[in-house]
Formats: C-alpha cells, structure tokens, sequence
C-alpha cells in the first residue's frame, strides 16, 4: 500500500491513501479547495474501477502541484540568501604586520563569521613592509586599521583625523633583551654599552627608558633579526616579548642566561595596537565601527579559549602569505597576546583605552618633542568606556 500524506493548516488534518479498500476522502493541498466526492477532484474506488486512467490524472496532478509548490519555496529562500547578502556593509582591514598570532583575533572573527553576524561583508588585507596602516586608511582603501597608540596620538596631533576605536593591547610587549655574560643586569649596567634598536614607533620607549634612569649608550641601528644579538655584535637589543624574544630562546639560550627590561613594568607602558578608522568614517556611520569592534574582540575571546583552533586559522593565512612561520612560534605569541590584551584575566576593560595611559604616552611624545600639543582625549577615543 502507498500512502501519500500532506498536512495543510493547523486546523486540518487530512491524508488521502490510495490502495485496496482504502478510499480518498480528503486531500487539501496549500490552501487549494478540498477534494472530496462532491467536488469531484480525485476519484473514489467505484470510480477508479471503471476508470482506472482517472488515478494516473488525479496523480500527475498532485505530482504537478507538489512540484510548484516546492519550486516556490526553494525561490523564496533564495530571495531570501540574496537579500541577507545585500544588506551586509562592504568593509576592509588592515593590520600593522603580516599574518601572524598578533592579529588572531581578526581572523578568528573572520573564518568563525562573527563580521557577518552583525552585517559587515569584511576584506582582510595583508599588513606587512611598505604598507603603512594610517596611509591605507586616508586612501581609502581600508576602513579599518591597527596601529600603536603613539602612532595614532602622533597622527591625530599632526592633523590627520584619525580615531581609536578600541584600545585591544592593553600592556605593552616591548623591551630590552641582554645577555648577563656581558655584565648587564640592571638597568644602570647598560651605561656604555652597545644597544640595537629599530627605528619609528619602536625607539621612544627605549629613549624614554634611558632617560629615567640617565643611562647613556652607543645605539646601534637594528632592523628585524636578531642575529646581531647572538653573534655578539651588540650587548642588548630591542625585541617584541610576543615575537624577537621567544626567537632568542629557540636560538639555543635560556631565559637564565638573559636579563629582560620589560618598558611597561617601570613606568612606561604604551599600549600598543589600537583600532583606528577615519573621524568622517565614524561620523557617517559610528554603527558600523560599533559592531567591527565588537566582532574583533569576540573573534579574540573566542581564540584565547580555542587556541588550537585559532592557530590552524593564523597559519592558514600565515602559509598564504608566505611568512615562514611555524605552530610552535605562533602558539607561543598567542598566549602573550592574552597576557598583554587581557592582563590577569580582567576582561573588565577589554578594548577599553585609559585615560592615564593616553596621557603617560602622549606627554611622552610632548616632552620628545614629536608633536606640539595634545589631542583632547575625547577626540581621539572614540572606544568602549
């Protein structure tokens, strides 16, 4: 026996069965009229016997109906996919760096589709040498960027209207490697030495730092190996906690064997990257950076609790841009990153910039003489209070 059962309604409950000593009493079909022996629709047993060609009809009619009808529903989802595109807002972003674990956030949040969620269709470009984050910005080719908070303040105070939207790096990873074999220990024991620093947003921390505690040294211009540190041409350098350090422990020394002056732990932390967007971006459509942000700091939350998970993603984009990497290394910056974006487990300021650290940083940068007066702080930051 077959038996063909299409519910109609919540008021009507109706089948029809066709097959020995079974008779179609009730066959509604989306709304369609019943059919029923009055109305002459579909036939009854009697029937069928002297007409057996009348069930073959009543069947390709039903066939026919059943297949417009689901052809209409498969054409109303598709309306709807194609209207659920639409209403999603073009944006692109551009980290500071290449694809790495510093940026796992945005990625996370890219693959895991938390930018979609909340109406934004988002490019992710590749940062890297030659791609400066402010200038993608004023180009219009990105709506959004990372950078470091002295680099923003910088901007903002030379004329460029530039606004942080979140404050993500909380602490700052930057600080002086040295080997203890070369008699450094202390701060004061730098005195005379020869230092390796990087130029741009990474030399006024160091400055500033020899300034407290008036320490002069021989710098030496240092660009992104370490090399220059293990072969012994400079007693002390520069390096990333998240990134340079770790590369010097797999070189083959132990953390006993090194003295680290961490910028943050006397004094001078500096956040570090912040979201950054245009003033007229966030004028015109201040929803639009809301959700970016709260986006990216869900794709970092969700990273911090699925490491693993978060690691095959960076290297998915890490391999495609080439970098060198490995898992080990990106494992290692990611749990620094934790540290540094939510430092003891305080996820009650995550994204958020303090007031006392936009003036620590910017009446450094006042008292260097790299920019001339300070930005009203509610100019600037435009963030999660």
């Amino acid at each position: 026996m077959r038996k063909f059962l299409i519910q109609h309604g919540a008021n009507q409950q109706a089948g029809l069965a066709i097959g020995i000593g079974h008779t179609a009493e009730h066959y509604p079909l989306c709304g369609a009229r019943d059919i029923t022996r009055s109305s002459a629709s579909f036939p009854l047993q009697s029937d069928m016997k002297a007409d057996p060609s009348l069930i073959t009809k009543a069947l390709r009619r039903h066939i026919n109906e059943t297949v417009i009808v689901v052809l209409f529903l498969v054409f109303l989802q598709t309306v709807s996919a194609v209207q659920a595109e639409t209403v999603l807002k073009k944006a692109s972003f551009a980290p500071q760096w290449l694809p790495q674990a510093q940026f796992a956030g945005y990625m996370v949040a890219l693959e895991k589709g938390f930018y979609r969620e909340v109406g934004l269709d988002l490019t992710l470009m590749v940062g890297g040498p030659g791609k400066p984050p402010f200038v993608l910005l004023e180009s219009g080719e990105a709506t959004f960027c990372t950078d470091w908070l002295s680099n923003g303040i910088e901007k903002r105070a030379s004329g460029h209207r530039v606004v942080n939207l979140a404050q993500v790096v909380q602490r700052s990873a930057l600080m002086l490697v040295a080997k203890k074999k070369s008699g450094i220990e202390h701060p004061q024991d730098l005195n005379g030495k020869n230092v390796g620093l990087w130029a741009g947003q990474f030399y006024l921390q160091p400055m500033a730092f020899f300034r407290k505690y008036d320490i002069k040294v021989n710098i030496i211009p240092n660009y992104s190996s370490v090399s220059i540190f293990l072969k012994g041409g400079v007693d002390a350098m520069s390096a990333m906690w998240y990134n340079e350090y770790h590369t010097i422990l797999n070189s083959g020394l132990n953390s006993d064997d090194l003295s680290l002056f961490f910028f943050s732990r006397v004094g001078l932390n500096f956040p570090e990257d912040g979201i950054y967007c245009l003033e007229e971006t966030f004028r015109a459509d201040p929803g639009l950076c809301e959700r970016f942000v709260r986006a990216s700091l869900e794709g970092w939350l969700y990273a911090f609790d699925n490491q693993e998970e978060a690691i095959r993603i960076v290297m998915k984009h890490a391999e495609a841009a080439h970098t060198g990497t490995n898992k080990a290394h990106q494992r290692w910056m990611l749990a620094r990153m934790k540290d540094l974006i939510i430092p003891d487990e305080d996820k009650s300021n995550l994204g958020k910039l303090e007031p006392a650290d936009y003036a620590l940083v910017a009446d450094i940068l006042k008292d260097f003489r790299l920019i001339d007066a300070i930005p009203q702080f509610e100019d600037f930051y435009r963030g999660p209070r």
